[in-house]
């Protein structure tokens, strides 16, 4: 508040209108010696901070406006200032990744049922503001980017609080659980003129950015099959899996996603079918919620097809691979162990230790690279590494998998999403930033609501 003061008195505007921001008001402002470790008061707002005159006539939103931020300004060469929404196993993971990265700095953290979690977490990572409230976090006017690492149902509720305060975000997958939540935020994050990066982490992993450029040079020739084979050591609690869109959204998203990102165009069709082989605890849930295991189909152009298999539970721990056949040759990835060791003896052959059994560690590389990436991108003022287009696509193929399971059919996936029926043909070629512009003018067929849950 200070800030915007000093600015108005150097004459500054926003919008073509004078701000006004009384001294009162900046004297009610909740105020904290720096590295005073504590939750703080809420904040106050940007409409009530600021006197802002009526105009006479409606104010049109344009695409890419720029958002009113409340984030205090940044001096040149400081690291991005970010907050955490999300204070769960994922929130840690992307703390601690961002504590590794040089440019950027954890400054608040919160979103959970529990402040003395919060609380916890604060003190042992030395972030100076904390709050119960992940709507605190968003409106800290320290924040520069906001990373939503909460539920996945409380997503597009956090992105959109986010965009409105003018911040940059960070969304794990999915955007949103519902079709329509998902194309609205991306949306809304277009016309606020914030970036919107949709956590796809396995697309930075060194193994299948290894097999992409394999694919993108030419080494293969022209793809004919990809194969992909994602299993998880052990199965997450039930209420992770409730209320998170069963296991086409919440676990194969990222391979769906990486069967579009190899290769590299949008997907035609989809099969899939699924079971509850592992967990009976999840058996009577609604839909692919009951699921946790499954096979997917999914079929491109001039009938090139991606095959993927994921389970809930290997025992042997973490099964990531990828294989890519092409007319001239082939390239594939091996499981990641913590070693190359081996062990040779009169009735054993084989690796020393068994495969990653934590996803951390199994992605570490990704993560930290993923991170690089986005803080380059708001440095830089380019487009987010993956788009909001890249999370609506990957959710539309989870639903046309969820509904494929439920019908036993093969689904278009211009059922869930009109505007993947061709007619952006060609259009990975274009520039990121032309083809978000025409994927998010075709977006106005959407389907708006997903297929009923399966019956218990």
């Amino acid at each position: 508040l200070v800030e915007a003061l000093r600015w108005r008195q150097r004459g500054g505007e926003w919008g073509g209108m004078l701000c006004l921001l009384p001294l009162t008001a900046a004297l009610h402002a909740p105020v904290r010696a720096p590295g005073t470790l504590r939750a703080s008061a809420p904040f106050v707002s940007v409409s009530a901070a600021l006197h802002v005159p009526v105009r006479a006539t409606p104010i049109v939103l344009r695409a890419a406006a720029p958002s009113l931020s409340i984030s205090t300004p940044r001096a040149i060469g400081e690291p991005i200032r970010v907050g955490i929404v999300g204070c769960g196993r994922i929130g840690i993971v992307h703390l601690e990744t961002l504590r590794k990265c040089p440019k950027a700095k954890v400054v608040s953290i919160g979103g959970s049922s529990r402040e003395e979690t919060v609380s916890a977490l604060a003190e042992k990572y030395g972030i100076a503001h904390f709050a119960k409230d992940a709507d605190e976090v968003i409106r800290n006017p320290d924040v520069d980017a906001v990373w939503i690492c909460s539920p996945s149902q409380f997503h597009a509720e956090q992105i959109t609080a986010a965009a409105n305060a003018g911040k940059d975000i960070f969304c794990e997958k999915p955007i949103a659980t519902d079709l329509a939540e998902t194309i609205k935020a991306v949306n809304l994050c277009r016309a606020k003129g914030v970036k919107l990066m949709t956590a796809l982490q396995r697309r930075f992993d060194p193994n299948f950015s290894r097999v992409k450029r394999s694919i993108a040079e030419g080494t293969i020739g022209e793809t004919i099959v990809v194969k992909l084979c994602s299993r998880d050591p052990a199965p997450p609690p039930l209420k992770y899996v409730q209320g998170g869109g069963g296991i086409f959204k919440d676990m194969a998203i990222h391979d769906l996603d990486m069967s579009r990102f190899l290769m590299g165009e949008d997907p035609l069709e989809v099969f899939a079918t699924g079971s509850c082989m592992i967990n009976q605890e999840i058996a009577d849930l609604p839909g692919p919620e009951a699921y946790d295991t499954a096979t997917i189909i999914v079929k491109y152009r001039e009938g090139r097809t991606a095959t993927i298999d994921v389970c809930r539970q290997a025992t042997y721990g973490y099964d990531q691979r990828a294989e890519a056949l092409g007319t001239a040759a082939m390239v594939m990835t091996d499981n990641m162990y913590p070693n190359t060791a081996r062990v040779f003896t009169g009735d054993f052959v084989g690796m020393a230790d068994l495969p990653y059994d934590f996803f951390m560690s199994r992605y570490i590389a990704a993560y930290e690279a993923e991170t690089v990436a986005f803080i380059d991108s708001i440095e830089s003022a380019s487009d987010a590494p993956v788009t909001g287009e890249d999370g609506v696509i990957a959710l539309a193929m989870a639903i046309a998998a969820g509904l494929s399971a439920k019908e036993q059919r093969w689904v278009k996936l211009s059922e869930v999403l009109p505007a993947l029926d061709g007619s952006m043909e060609g259009s990975p070629r274009l520039r990121k930033r032309d083809r978000l512009s025409a994927f998010l003018r075709s977006l106005g067929g959407a389907r708006t609501s997903e297929p009923e849950p399966i019956p218990a």
